[in-house]
C-alpha cells in the first residue's frame, strides 16, 4: 500500500431516530467527505461507535463504505477488538471486502502487558497483514499504553504500517519519528496537537474535527506536510474552538449534537451514550460559529 497522507476523518455512524444504522447518510457523508478533499476515510472507530454496534453491522458499515467510496479514497477499516480471535475475523472481513487498510486498537479493559500487545499485533499481522495494519495507541480508553519501545519493535513485523498515536504527546511523537523504519506512517490521534506532529515529520490526521470541517483539515494537513507553518497555524487557530469543544463530553456525544445542528445526519446515539447536556449546547455551537462552519 502506498503510505496514506492527509486529513483522515474519523467517519461518525449516523443512525435513525430508532438507533439503526442509517446507511444512505453514511453513503452521502462518504460522497460529501471526497467531494471535499478527505484524503481517506477510517469507519467504524471510536468516533464511529464500534463499542455498541454488533458484529454484523460493524462489518456492513465497512462495506458499505468501501463500496460508496468505490476506490475514489481509502478506506481505513476500524477492525480492533480486546480478543485477538475477534480482531482478526474483523479483518479478514475488511479484506474481503477491499478495505484498503485496518485500524488496530490497543486491546482494551484486559490491560495486556507490553509483550501482550506485541503478540496480539504480530498475530493479527501474520493472519492479515495483507491488509496493512496501523497501530491504535488511545490510553485515555484502553487504559493499556503502548509504549514507544514496543510500537518500534512492532514496525519491524512485516504487513504493519503505521501508528496512530492518540495521546497527544509531541515529544513520544517525535520519538517515533526519528526511531520509525522507513515507510513506517506516524499520524496524530488528537486533533488540538496534529499541527505540531505533521511540522515534526507526521504523515497525517485521524480526525474528529474533519467530520464537520473537512475541506479545512484536508488543508491544515496538506499545509503541515508541505512545511507552511504560516498557512497550517491560520486553519489552526481558526479550528482551535472546534477541536476543545467537540470534547466538551466524551466523543461522539459532542460531534454527533455538531453534525446534526449542521444538517449533516442526525444526531442519534446508542445507549450508554446520551445526548449533549442542554447546558453545553451554545458551547459547541459558538464553536461552530467562531470557526465559521455555520452562521
Amino acid at each position: 500500500m502506498e503510505t496514506i497522507t492527509g486529513s483522515i476523518v474519523a467517519l461518525a455512524t449516523p443512525m435513525h431516530e430508532d438507533g439503526s444504522i442509517d446507511y444512505a447518510a453514511l453513503r452521502k457523508l462518504i460522497d460529501w467527505h471526497i467531494a471535499e478533499g478527505t484524503d481517506c476515510i477510517g469507519v467504524v472507530g471510536t468516533t464511529g461507535e464500534s463499542p455498541t454496534v454488533s458484529v454484523e453491522e460493524h462489518c456492513e458499515i465497512i462495506r458499505v463504505s468501501v463500496e460508496q467510496a468505490a476506490g475514489r479514497v481509502p478506506i481505513m477499516a476500524g477492525c480492533g477488538a480486546n480478543s485477538t480471535a475477534e480482531a482478526i475475523e474483523l479483518a479478514k472481513f475488511a479484506r474481503s471486502v477491499g478495505a484498503d487498510c485496518q485500524l488496530q486498537v490497543v486491546p482494551y479493559y484486559n490491560k495486556p502487558t507490553q509483550e501482550g500487545q506485541y503478540q496480539h499485533f504480530k498475530a493479527i499481522a501474520e493472519a492479515t497483514g495483507d491488509l496493512p495494519v496501523i497501530l491504535y495507541n488511545v490510553p485515555g480508553r484502553s487504559v493499556a499504553d503502548m509504549s514507544v519501545e514496543t510500537a518500534l519493535r512492532l514496525a519491524q513485523v512485516p504487513g504493519i504500517v503505521g501508528i496512530k498515536e492518540a495521546t497527544g504527546n509531541i515529544e513520544r511523537a517525535q520519538w517515533l519519528i526519528r526511531e520509525a523504519p522507513k515507510g513506517f506512517a506516524i499520524y496524530s490521534g488528537d486533533d488540538p496537537t496534529a499541527v505540531a506532529l505533521m511540522l515534526c515529520g507526521g504523515h497525517g490526521n485521524v480526525s474528529v474535527t474533519a467530520n464537520v470541517a473537512p475541506r479545512l483539515m484536508h488543508e491544515l494537513c496538506k499545509a503541515a506536510l508541505a512545511g507552511d507553518v504560516k498557512r497550517a497555524m491560520e486553519i489552526q487557530f481558526r479550528l482551535m474552538p472546534v477541536h476543545k469543544n467537540l470534547f466538551v463530553e466524551a466523543n461522539p456525544i459532542p460531534l454527533k449534537w455538531a453534525m446534526a445542528r449542521m444538517g449533516l445526519c442526525g444526531g442519534t446515539m446508542r445507549l450508554p451514550l446520551t445526548p449533549l447536556t442542554a447546558s453545553l449546547e451554545p458551547v459547541v455551537e459558538s464553536a461552530l460559529q467562531q470557526s465559521g462552519l455555520i452562521d
